[in-house]
């Protein structure tokens, strides 16, 4: 396991213009998921429906983001992805205080979508964070020999 999710962060180091495409369909998913899905079944989850809306809105600005970052930059990745990362963690925070504060009102799955939800995002963190360390170590090695 280890193994491949080093492979993935240098394939991604490598070609940081797909960090942001993987967010962004991330994003999507999610703000569908969120403002369709579970909207239209939220008897079955639990979550107010305006606050399934808040979270699919901010779901949806992540995912312009991303997807501007994919088609305009061009440099200076580690920025861009680290920007995204915190703002993934902050959701991830934001999630778990509403799973907290709603736990009443949550069924079983309601609270396993959204520790589901926060588990992917935490690992998409984890690989931005890598990524962009990678890339800065790639930037550093690369100017030392020129």
């Amino acid at each position: 396991m280890k193994k491949t999710v080093s492979k993935i962060i240098k394939q991604l180091s490598s070609e940081p213009k797909k960090m942001f495409l993987i967010d962004s369909i991330g994003a999507l998913t999610t703000a569908f998921l969120l403002f369709v899905v579970l909207r239209i079944f939220n008897e079955y989850f639990g979550m107010p429906e305006r606050i399934l809306t808040y979270l699919s809105v901010i779901a949806v600005f992540f995912c312009i983001y991303s997807t501007t970052c994919f088609f305009v930059i061009k440099t200076n990745w580690t920025t861009f992805i680290k920007g995204i990362s915190i703002a993934n963690l902050l959701y991830c925070v934001l999630t778990i205080g509403l799973v907290i504060f709603y736990n009443p009102q949550l069924t079983t799955i309601g609270t396993a979508y959204f520790i589901g939800e926060i588990a992917i995002i935490i690992g998409l963190v984890c690989i931005e964070l890598n990524v962009a360390t990678e890339i800065k170590k790639i930037r550093r090695v690369k100017y030392k020999n020129d």
